[in-house]
């Protein structure tokens, strides 16, 4: 609605894992870089985590980017299927024909034999599955069984599992201890920091077609920053109803009475999500009322056990 007028070519805060828009912070940067090297070393298994909408999923997508020619992938995004379910969807992604109604060992059968003739022709194959949390736990023990389809020297797949941060919780489930042992890279994704936020939203503005245009005042990114707590799909969704507000309103800048205006009618009952400004607030208060209780606890006390 608001894109036209304000010049720009694109929604500059889709909720879409685009890697146009892959914004390289500090945190972004090492865990691209760990990836990179973990395929590279070809050991073991790469563990890769974060929060709800720290941008797992773009990550994701700008690896496949990077990768070069010798690097065939598979990118699970609905981790919730059955072993068979699992098998043919790598097959199918690496683009090898399955026979019809074949069983899970055929299956298993035709992907050793795709990854030695990968292997052979000098390639490597890494398959990537997003939003790991939720693969059952059989489910990941067939997983690691994979990487056990190796030669002499090395690994014929190199298997990459992204989630959040329960996945990590998972991996230490005692059935899953074997697979919690080969993981050779491990890294947490982090928030956005204050200044890698203000970085961020003036990355998607010009990506989008903003021509460098200062639409948020810095009091606007500073609040925009504490409501959303560094989280880049929150600093999306209020960023984008900011703008949209200030279309509304004929403003020119979004400022940080526009910001407030916009996490309220996203967030009416004023409660920031995963803790930032309102959260603090409302820490703040708790810690006033237990005062409060205790003051007049005290002054009870003192009444009814006066000093000699």
């Amino acid at each position: 609605m608001y894109e036209a007028r304000l010049g720009f070519q694109e929604p500059p805060f889709a909720l879409v894992p685009d890697p146009r828009y892959f914004f390289a912070s500090r945190g972004h940067r090492q865990a691209l870089q760990h990836l990179v090297f973990g395929i590279r070393r070809g050991e073991g298994f790469v563990v890769v985590t974060g929060e709800a909408g720290t941008g797992k999923t773009t990550l994701c997508r700008t690896l496949l980017k990077r990768l070069g020619p010798d690097v065939e992938t598979a990118l699970i995004l609905n981790p919730s299927q059955s072993e068979a379910e699992l098998l043919l969807t790598i097959l199918g992604d690496l683009g090898v024909k399955t026979p019809a109604f074949a069983t899970r060992k055929e299956l298993l059968d035709v992907l050793t034999t795709h990854l030695l003739e990968r292997r052979a022709a000098g390639k490597r194959v890494v398959l990537i599955v997003d939003e790991a949390q939720a693969l059952p736990v059989p489910i990941l023990e067939r997983i690691r069984l994979l990487s056990n389809l190796e030669t002499d020297r090395e690994k014929l797949i190199q298997i990459i599992l992204v989630g959040q941060v329960e996945l990590s919780a998972k991996l230490c489930h005692r059935s899953l201890r074997q697979l919690n042992q080969r993981v050779a890279v491990r890294f947490r994704l982090p928030r956005l920091r204050p200044r890698e936020t203000r970085a961020y939203v003036q990355h998607r503005l010009c990506r989008a077609g903003s021509e460098g245009r200062d639409l948020f005042t810095p009091g606007a990114l500073q609040l925009v920053h504490g409501f959303s707590g560094g989280v880049p799909r929150l600093i999306n969704v209020l960023c984008d109803r900011a703008l949209l507000t200030m279309y509304g309103r004929r403003l020119r800048r979004v400022r940080g009475s526009t910001v407030r205006l916009a996490w309220r009618s996203l967030y009416p009952s004023w409660d920031p999500v995963h803790g930032a400004v309102g959260h603090r607030m409302s820490l703040r208060a708790v810690a006033c009322a237990v005062g409060l209780a205790l003051a007049l606890a005290g002054a009870m006390t003192m009444r009814m056990w006066p000093l000699p």
